[in-house]
């Protein structure tokens, strides 16, 4: 059966990191179990262009498409919970709008009119939303920023228009608020959420469902007196509770019915939901047979949402082995060849994620060593990879002072570098590139095919040959030294189908030593986890069985 495409706008009050993103993905997983297609998008209010140079300490993890789109974290919980394959379309900030509207006008689009916020900067948002309405049942679109915040607002009144341009019955609006319970007062508080409606309805936009954050479920009493006050039914009223284990979301939204008020709003026939899988998988995540305990070496170890996707991987790739995985986080910074063995005692794998920089870059290459002489499985990731090749090309191969020419220019050994000109296989085109391009133009971003060595610890984890990973990085293995490091026993078990982009490496004798240019984080998900992190997890495990 056809259906004209719907559209969720999801909103939020009260204040920011109230879970949105998660809260949209849930909403998406759940249509999904009723047989509907959908997709979803994620509106900033931000003006950065995009957040592929903003601070991971202020915007969280960059999360990367297969058509190469650095985008919003919230997309990685997008396709984490469903199956929807995003892209740049999929992410839009006020930057990139107001960008498509300058261009328009200094190309003369607009036949020298007066270009203003409303119509022009509203119709480019709503034009957005229709880029990504194709062959989809619902589109779930997320607004950044929280009600009231002055950078919303052109986001805002598109999407208020957008219900008269679509049809009543095609638009719904979910706002997402707080319910804080009051310890002193042994109270639940329904004010802020009456505030938060109040400055939705001023704008324009009445909401049809309330997602109410709160500790605990929401008595039938409380879900009255906010209906009542906030103009919507009471079983509109849903409660968002904490969870334990994020991947119970759908679940709770389930049981308290938003998937039926969703269709019964937007007039929408589908089949019973299908949520077996879900409850399998956390089932599974909530109660696991064993732990295992996986270091984490970066610099951004004070902010885990800049290892958002990460996190949630190793997470998955536990899942898959029936244990609970624990982050040790391990600034790098405080690491060097005497502290090592302290703290990765405690360890039962040691994991070096993608970054960028040179601060803390001598305490990855002493983990990588560390990992390297004492057997413990080790996973390096994008910048990890090029940690444990220096690591081996100082040690192993004799190489004194090699380096990255990212970190050292006048290093001796640059056996990773900026590779100035090489065949990109996706587009057929030659691609050339220098330290002075723009820090975009630098890099290898998006979906990469990558041919596996048979017989490798790399295929045994895929179990296939021709495999396809996104990247994010801009400096590459430098081929220059291949012979010399494969010599002393290093092991290239992946490359780009030509030969010429070294895509993983691997060492012989160690129970598990791989490193990928990639970031296989970006592809992993709650029940089809990733195999990279399958098998280093599975090898931890061993690690700490054979520790006792």
């Amino acid at each position: 059966m056809a259906f004209t495409t719907k559209y969720i706008f999801v909103t939020g009050g009260v204040l920011s990191s109230l879970g949105k993103g998660l809260a949209s993905a849930a909403i998406g997983a759940l249509l999904e179990s009723r047989g509907l297609s959908v997709t979803l998008q994620k509106l900033d209010p931000y003006i950065n262009v995009d957040p592929g140079t903003m601070n991971p300490f202020q915007h969280g993890e960059v999360f990367v498409t297969d058509d190469g789109a650095e985008t919003d974290l919230d997309l990685g919980h997008y396709e984490r919970f469903t199956n929807a394959q995003l892209g740049r379309d999929n992410n839009f900030t006020t930057g990139k709008i107001y960008n498509a509207v300058i261009t328009k006008e200094r190309r003369g689009d607009y036949l020298g009119g007066t270009v203003q916020v409303i119509p022009h900067i509203t119709d480019e948002i709503k034009q957005s939303i229709r880029l990504v309405s194709k062959d989809v049942d619902i589109v779930i679109v997320e607004i950044g920023g929280t009600i009231g915040d002055i950078e919303s607002l052109p986001f805002l009144e598109a999407i208020r228009q957008f219900r008269a341009d679509a049809g009543k019955d095609n638009v719904l609006y979910i706002h997402l608020t707080l319910v804080p319970y009051i310890g002193t007062a042994g109270e639940l508080k329904t004010k802020p959420t009456q505030h938060s409606v109040k400055e939705l309805r001023s704008i324009g936009i009445q909401p049809d469902i309330l997602l109410c954050r709160t500790d605990r479920y929401l008595s039938r009493d409380i879900k009255k007196k906010i209906a009542l006050f906030c103009n919507v039914g009471e079983n509109a009223v849903i409660t968002a509770k904490d969870v334990d284990c994020i991947y119970e979301v759908p679940l709770i939204f389930h049981k308290e019915g938003l998937d039926d008020r969703i269709v019964e709003l937007l007039h929408v026939w589908t089949r019973a939901p299908r949520l077996d899988a879900w409850e399998r998988f956390v089932e599974q995540y909530k109660n696991p047979l064993r732990d295992v305990t996986i270091g984490i070496v970066g610099k951004y170890v004070d902010l885990t949402e800049s290892y958002k996707s990460l996190n949630e991987a190793l997470y998955h790739g536990g899942t898959a082995n029936d244990c609970r995985v624990q982050l040790k986080f391990i600034d790098s910074e405080t690491l060097d060849p005497d502290t090592c063995s302290g703290i990765f005692t405690e360890v039962d794998g040691i994991l070096v994620p993608g970054g960028f920089g040179s601060r803390g870059i001598e305490g990855k290459i002493c983990a990588a060593r560390y990992a390297r002489e004492n057997a413990v499985p080790y996973f390096g990731i994008c910048l990890g990879m090029q940690i444990a090749v220096i690591e081996f090309a100082r040690h192993v191969a004799g190489l004194e002072d090699a380096n990255s020419a990212e970190f050292n220019e006048m290093t001796p050994h640059p056996v990773i570098y900026l590779m100035l000109e090489w065949y990109d296989e996706k587009t057929d085109t030659v691609q050339k590139r220098d330290a002075n391009s723009a820090k975009g133009a630098t890099m290898r971003l998006g979906a990469y095919p990558c041919r596996i060595k048979p017989d490798s610890l790399a295929h045994r984890a895929y179990r296939e040959e021709d495999i396809s990973e996104r990247h994010r990085h801009r400096y590459e293995f430098n081929n220059a030294y291949r012979e010399k490091l494969e010599e002393k026993g290093l092991i290239i078990s992946g490359e780009s189908p030509n030969g010429e982009l070294v895509e993983i490496t691997e060492l012989p004798d160690h129970p598990w030593f791989l490193g990928c240019q990639f970031h296989p984080e970006f592809k992993s998900r709650p029940r089809k986890p990733h195999p990279l992190f399958a098998a280093f997890v599975q090898a931890s495990l061993k690690n700490r069985n054979k520790k006792g």
